[in-house]
């Protein structure tokens, strides 16, 4: 599976992958001249949708400046102009049913011509997507009507692949505990008492509320209502699966008890099994404390729901949490659903697809989880705050997954450097953090860490540093060598454009460089304030109304 690039730079190894991989029938290549029909693009976008849900991957790729036959790159001239490429994603949305578009188009400028890789996003599970009221596929080199077979299956995908989205026969409202549902009630009066008056919620018979949180269809009980609202004794309607989560204290002492539905309550009852006592963190030279909780309750609620919410029903397991000394550790059934738990952390990936789609829906309407990917970095953000290791994942054995929240020290080097230094970048703390775990990182970060003597030795036996004094007294080094967010450097760009009205490169380098990091060189810098500039243009923040070799920056209206 082609992983979304998440810079510029990695767009020459994306195109590299895709020319070798030409077989595949999620990737199209032309020519293409800056007439190219629009048509003909609305129903390779179709196609490329639909065959990128048959082959369970989250896009197709239709690609410029590539010839279909030899994939050599030629270059293309097809809408060069970063607004009439935006035009083109409004075009697509506007003749798409359901309506969507290119989640990205990428202008690559390689050296042996330029190259748009358009980005099409799969079709969403159960719905196939139709060009001018088409559905089209791909048939080897040729773009054909979606067979009637293979639309039938994309549309049985929810029925047949849901598991959470199943009707369980003969279950009624009977089946479902009153304090749950009381609690549903609260959470969607909650979220939605602004807009719908609480008394008209309150007033509201139970099917109809189930049904507008997503638990029920129709008045039908499914399989995610008994999971999250069913009395015990319901749950053996959910068999052959367990419908568990259980916990299990390992050490000097053993213990376990075994949760069932309704998974809504029951996350927190689970949560007060676990001993969560108080941390003293001792700072260096100081006398008096920091006292921080074991473990942070909501960081461990979202673990659990998020082990409820993608864990694979259809293999009949039980969500295992298990408690050490030291550490908290939540296995759930089934591979990680989407992109890697780094794709989460460091680039807030926001999923398209989710295991257990129904599911998903009512634990958000209840204000368990999001869908846009937060979590994940919320739990690493929630350590950071308390002084303590950051989550680690283990995908290792391609069956389960495992996430483990620390509840105590690893070094102490490293929890001292966090209480005295509270303005380290995120990025920072993630690199401190491997190295106390031994994890390699990479030379630009070992580098910019080193400079502001945050950590010692030579690779591989990097460790943070033990003397807090020195790296705190390094605290201006630190700040002048640190890279700041794309962000804050487009602000200014886009604020001097404002009051100037337009820059010349010259003009934006006096404006930026003596504010990039420290660490990087010369050569480095322009070539970050080349990238800043190219992002912006390709954004249709700014254009370009000299010439490529005197270029004058302005702010498109």
């Amino acid at each position: 599976m082609v992983r979304q690039p998440s810079n510029v730079s990695a767009l020459p190894a994306l195109l590299g992958q895709l020319i070798a991989d030409w077989e595949s029938e999620v990737v199209e290549f032309k020519e293409a001249g800056d007439g190219f029909s629009t048509s003909t693009i609305g129903k390779y976008f179709s196609a490329l949708a639909n065959e990128a849900n048959l082959r369970g991957v989250a896009a197709g790729w239709l690609i410029f400046g590539v010839k279909d036959t030899t994939r050599a790159i030629v270059g293309t001239d097809y809408r060069p102009e970063s607004d009439r490429r935006q035009s083109l994603k409004m075009q697509i949305a506007d003749d798409t049913e359901p309506s969507t578009t290119f989640r990205e188009i990428h202008d690559l400028r390689h050296p042996d011509g330029r190259v748009l890789l358009l980005e099409v996003p799969a079709a969403p599970r159960g719905i196939p997507i139709a060009w001018k009221g088409h559905y089209y596929a791909r048939a080897g080199e040729s773009l054909v009507p979606l067979p009637l077979d293979r639309l039938d299956e994309i549309r049985r995908q929810t029925a047949d692949h849901d598991w959470s989205a199943v009707i369980v026969p003969e279950a009624t409202f009977d089946d479902l505990d009153l304090e749950a549902l009381d609690r549903v009630r609260q959470a969607f009066t909650k979220k939605y008492g602004h807009r719908i008056p609480p008394a008209e919620i309150e007033g509201w018979p139970v099917a109809d509320l189930t049904n507008r949180v997503k638990l029920t269809i129709n008045g039908q009980i499914t399989r995610a209502a008994l999971l999250l609202l069913g009395k015990p004794e319901s749950a053996w309607r959910l068999s052959p699966n367990p419908a568990q989560m259980t916990w299990n204290l390992i050490g000097q002492e053993t213990a376990y008890e075994h949760f069932g539905p309704p998974l809504l309550l029951n996350t927190t009852r689970l949560f007060q099994r676990i001993r969560n006592i108080q941390l003293r963190l001792l700072p260096q030279d100081q006398l008096l404390p920091e006292e921080v909780s074991k473990y942070d309750q909501q960081s461990v609620l979202e673990a659990l729901h998020n082990c409820i919410a993608h864990q694979d029903y259809s293999r009949n397991g039980r969500i295992i949490v298990t408690e050490y000394t030291d550490r908290l550790v939540f296995q759930n059934v089934g591979t990680f659903f989407e992109g890697h738990p780094d794709d989460y952390i460091e680039r807030s990936h926001r999923p398209l697809r989710y295991r257990n789609t129904y599911l998903v829906q009512a634990m958000v309407e209840l204000n368990m989880i999001d869908t846009m990917g937060y979590g994940i970095r919320r739990m690493h953000s929630r350590q950071a705050e308390r002084y303590l290791p950051l989550p680690d994942y283990d995908l290792s054995d391609g069956e389960t997954v495992k996430l483990t929240i620390h509840g105590g020290v690893v070094d102490p080097a490293y929890t001292r450097l966090l209480i005295m230094l509270t303005n380290l970048e995120f990025t920072d703390i993630l690199a401190l953090d491997r190295i106390q775990k031994k994890l390699p990182i990479p030379d630009d970060a070992i580098r910019r860490l080193r400079k502001a003597k945050l950590i010692e030795g030579r690779k591989p036996n990097l460790h943070v540093a033990a003397n807090v004094a020195a790296a705190t007294a390094s605290k201006s080094e630190y700040i002048r060598t640190r890279a700041l967010d794309d962000a804050h450097y487009i602000k200014l760009i886009t604020d001097y454009l404002a009051k100037f009205r337009s820059a010349s490169r010259r003009d934006i380098d006096k404006l930026i460089k003596d504010k990039l990091s420290d660490a990087l060189t010369e050569k480095q810098k322009s070539i970050k304030v080349s990238s800043l500039l190219r992002k912006m243009r390709d954004s249709g923040v700014i254009h370009n109304a000299g010439t490529r070799s005197h270029p004058v920056w302005e702010l498109l209206d």
